[in-house]
């Protein structure tokens, strides 16, 4: 076992990090070694800084990719196989499209450690393209313009973006309160 003492994380307080490590174990944040007392942790502007993300995840990336995927294919594709009466053609298919690319980011926002907002925005755009692309070839009788599958589907990534943000509040969990 590595000798020294356990680094305390000045963002959401987990107590047994190993020492020497570089990020929080629980939320991901880039841990102080001189713990959270530290003159970094009493800045003014550390608050603001907690929910901010650092950099993009490749991993979680791919795996927002995959959920995206999963549930768009699932839901606007699948399930009107599954049962016939839905029908997501065209503008139906679309504004189903936005609450699942939402819930999608959530769901990736509530489950990644730290800081990962970003990835399913991303995932939702890589997701949007080709989906857009199949429910205006799959569109018979409600027909919409091209530019409103382009408005929907950036409505759609903007809400994946909201969504992961409120996933990662949920996550974390409320502000750490400052001793004044």
């Amino acid at each position: 076992m590595a000798t020294g003492k356990q680094v305390v994380c000045a963002s959401c307080g987990f107590r047994t990090n190993p020492p020497g490590s570089v990020r929080c174990a629980s939320c991901g944040a880039k841990l102080d070694e001189s713990g959270p007392k530290s003159k970094r942790s009493l800045r003014p502007d550390d608050p603001g800084r907690r929910y901010q993300q650092e950099g993009i995840s490749i991993q979680w990336l791919f795996i927002a990719f995959a959920v995206q995927g999963v549930l768009t294919a699932a839901l606007v594709f699948g399930l009107p196989m599954v049962v016939s009466m839905l029908d997501f053609e065209g503008q139906n298919g679309m504004l189903m499209c936005i609450p699942v690319w939402f819930l999608g980011g959530m769901l990736v926002g509530m489950i990644s450690p730290g800081r990962t907002f970003i990835e399913p925005a991303v995932a939702a755009l890589l997701v949007a393209i080709p989906s857009t692309f199949l429910l205006i070839q799959s569109q018979t009788v409600r027909q919409m313009p091209l530019f409103l599958y382009v408005i929907f589907a950036g409505i759609g990534i903007l809400l994946t973006l909201i969504g992961a943000y409120i996933g990662e509040r949920i996550q974390l969990g409320p502000p750490p309160k400052t001793a004044e």
